[in-house]
């Protein structure tokens, strides 16, 4: 038997982790089939009668106190999720839904606008727990409806 050694890896930091090319193109891949599943989904029925999870009401409470400057319809990229003090507020909200909603963390497309269907100049990458707060409103409030309704 040979022996094996083992070496001390260095603590996972998110803020010097490289990015490998292959990774961000599976998440890439994964994340636009989430996105275009999505989209036909809140074509074909009344986005209002949806519900995306278990704790949707809680989901949309906690988001609604929270953050209750974001304007759903016409999301600000880089003022509601991107700035610093943007970052900062979601990172303390987002660890509230690490064990009640499944792959919280896992990248996800949203759209800017919700009137529109996705594309380069209407989405951007956020965590899972962030797209279906917003989704979640645009639900509720009837915004993500007017897809429906162009049948």
């Amino acid at each position: 038997m040979s022996a094996v050694t083992v070496t001390k890896s260095k603590p996972f930091s998110a803020e010097t982790a490289e990015n490998h090319e292959d990774v961000e193109k599976i998440w890439s891949v994964k994340a636009l089939h989430h996105a275009e599943t999505y989209f036909k989904l809140i074509s074909s029925i009344d986005a209002k009668k949806m519900r995306l999870t278990k704790i949707d009401d809680d989901i949309y409470c906690e988001f609604k106190e929270t953050f209750p400057e974001i304007d759903v319809e016409n999301l600000q990229e880089i003022d509601q999720f991107k700035s610093d003090q943007a970052k900062d507020k979601w990172r303390n909200w987002i660890p509230k839904f690490e064990a009640k909603v499944q792959d919280f963390n896992y990248g996800t497309l949203l759209r800017n606008r919700a009137a529109e269907d996705y594309g380069p100049d209407n989405a951007f990458f956020v965590t899972r727990i962030q797209f279906l707060a917003v989704e979640i409103a645009r639900n509720k409030e009837g915004y993500n409806s007017v897809h429906s309704a162009k049948k």
